[in-house]
């Protein structure tokens, strides 16, 4: 027998015994109830998640806007809907369209994702969605005019795509977007999708996992919208649900806890609260072609999950 030969039954002979000395599924079993009796002999129990409260928004209004198809931000007098590279600026009271931003196809501004108005300004999420890799920016705009104003690149980040942001504390903080599909990279899905926070200086400083509770319904996509809510929990929407999530920033661990689901008459996609009603909340309903309007219930008054 030549050496070639010898090697090779050793190993065999190797495997055989570890095989051999396999523990049976029984005794594995056995073993780890035996741990779990170790552990709740020194107080150790498993951990139950917070019950997810649930509620239903009131419907206030529905305006006809054909560019309705990423989401509304919302001021003291205007709505503003917006589109990939269209925003449409109408009257909160008769919806009647003021004047509108028309970015080019193929543009720079290529995917619009969610907008806020500040001081005059409508601050928006623009991505090169549905491009790789998936880059960002912050583009703003004059409220008045309707004229682009200003940009911020935030480059290709390993996030994802950028597809809200809002103030937190001192800086910012922002949702971004991982896909299942083509559009997105292929050692990332949905599950990856991130909450983020940064200074001031878009510096990163922390961050936060979404729960597997809401991921699980927006698969394939990811959060389409959210804002820091008037009592400072995290409001999210997906993709094409007719639900907000609301989420409670945890006080250990890196995942936000699910606190509450809120049925609301628009299917996802982003959002913005009325400067003026704490409570009442501006979407958008694609397959109806409208801006809507709803006033969410108090968290602490909804009901619970049965």
């Amino acid at each position: 027998m030549n050496k070639t030969a010898a090697a090779i039954l050793s190993v065999l002979a190797f495997c055989a015994a570890s095989f051999a000395q396999a523990e049976e599924p029984e005794t594995i079993e056995a073993r780890r109830e035996a741990r779990r009796a170790a552990w709740a002999a020194m107080g150790i129990e498993d951990y139950i998640p917070p019950e997810v409260k649930t509620g239903t928004a009131e419907e206030l209004g529905a305006w006809d806007a054909p560019d309705a198809t990423q989401g509304v931000a919302a001021d003291e007098k205007y709505f503003y809907a917006v589109a990939n590279y269209v925003i449409g600026k109408y009257e909160r009271e008769s919806g009647k369209l003021v004047k509108r931003w028309i970015g080019k196809r193929g543009g720079p501004i290529g995917h619009l994702n969610s907008c806020y108005e500040e001081a005059g300004r409508l601050y928006c999420a623009n991505s090169n969605h549905p491009n790789l890799p998936m880059a960002s920016s912050i583009e703003i705009f004059d409220a008045k005019t309707m004229t682009h104003a200003d940009s911020k690149s935030l480059g290709i980040l390993d996030e994802g795509s950028l597809v809200w942001f809002d103030h937190y504390k001192d800086g910012w903080i922002a949702g971004f977007a991982q896909y299942d599909d083509e559009t997105g990279l292929p050692y990332k899905d949905h599950t990856y999708a991130t909450v983020v926070t940064f200074d001031k200086q878009w510096r990163k400083t922390g961050g936060y996992a979404l729960p597997a509770s809401i991921l699980e319904k927006m698969a394939p996509q990811a959060a389409s919208g959210g804002a820091i809510g008037p009592d400072g929990k995290l409001y999210v929407m997906g993709h094409d649900l007719p639900e907000m999530y609301v989420l409670d920033f945890p006080e250990m661990g890196p995942t936000l806890v699910h606190a509450a689901t809120i049925a609301v008459p628009a299917e996802g996609q982003a959002f913005d609260f009325d400067p003026k009603e704490k409570r009442r909340v501006w979407a958008i309903s694609r397959p109806r072609g409208k801006v809507v309007s709803f006033r969410l219930p108090a968290v602490n008054q909804a009901e619970r999950r049965p």
